[in-house]
């Protein structure tokens, strides 16, 4: 890719580390009415006296997983409390009215009834979760990203690859100053791939094949395992939107 563009118009970076740290959120759950939540979810107004829902809003399962939806994007976007990865949903009509919104891969995250019910699906509970509002949320978007920074989240992307594989795998990545962020968030979410991998119990092998993770620009979003590198393609125009899931980097990898 560098050499269809002037070279001082990259910067590219080569970053391995061996030691990161992480955090984890968490917040209490509440509930909300059903015609509340059906003018959160589709845009309906609210009787006098009703207030309606903002377009960002956190939600919280049955179970107890938190989430914030965001609607106020040409692209809805969905962020589970305890995970740094942010999903690019895509809508689909469904029967009675509904919507589904689905991930990269086609699968379903969400369900959206017109009488205002809302349904997470997760590895946990495949056949869904109902889900209640429970306050305001943050709007889903990229930082700006500078070099320096961007050189800091490559290497806490190695980093945390590293701890999960139990051995170094550096990350590499030709990322322009308008790619930097997707390329820096696309970074992350492939070390959330790897640990999800590690996790399981054949990750061992599975991440035995993979030596290196490269990130560039592209068309289209992709991850393919080249021998043992993972190349990641993101599309900079598109946001969020222009990296794979961790779904869709496992599943190159093999372990889906």
């Amino acid at each position: 890719m560098a050499s269809e563009r002037p070279a001082h118009a990259y910067l590219p970076f080569f970053v391995a580390a061996l030691a990161a740290a992480g955090s984890l959120a968490c917040a209490s759950p509440a509930l909300a009415g059903p015609e509340v939540l059906r003018e959160g979810l589709f845009g309906d107004r609210p009787s006098p006296g009703r207030r309606s829902i903002p377009p960002v809003a956190r939600y919280v399962s049955q179970d107890g997983d938190g989430f914030v939806l965001d609607r106020s994007q040409p692209r809805a976007y969905l962020k589970f409390d305890d995970s740094p990865e942010v999903w690019a949903l895509h809508p689909q009509p469904a029967p009675r009215g509904d919507v589904i919104y689905k991930n990269d891969l086609g699968e379903p995250m969400l369900r959206a009834t017109r009488l205002g019910g809302l349904t997470i699906f997760t590895p946990e509970r495949p056949g869904g979760s109902p889900a209640a509002l429970s306050g305001g949320g943050p709007t889903l978007r990229l930082p700006a990203m500078g070099p320096q920074a961007l050189l800091e989240r490559l290497a806490q992307a190695s980093a945390k690859a590293t701890r999960a594989a139990r051995r170094l795998i550096p990350f590499e990545a030709d990322a322009s100053p308008a790619s930097s962020a997707v390329v820096a968030d696309a970074a992350m979410v492939a070390a959330e791939a790897v640990v999800r991998i590690s996790r399981r119990p054949d990750g061992k092998g599975l991440l035995a094949r993979l030596k290196k993770v490269k990130l560039v620009e592209g068309r289209k979003p992709s991850a393919v395992l080249h021998g043992n590198e993972m190349r990641i393609t993101v599309s900079a125009a598109d946001g969020l939107a222009g990296r794979p899931s961790s779904d869709k980097i496992m599943l190159a990898a093999g372990s889906r």
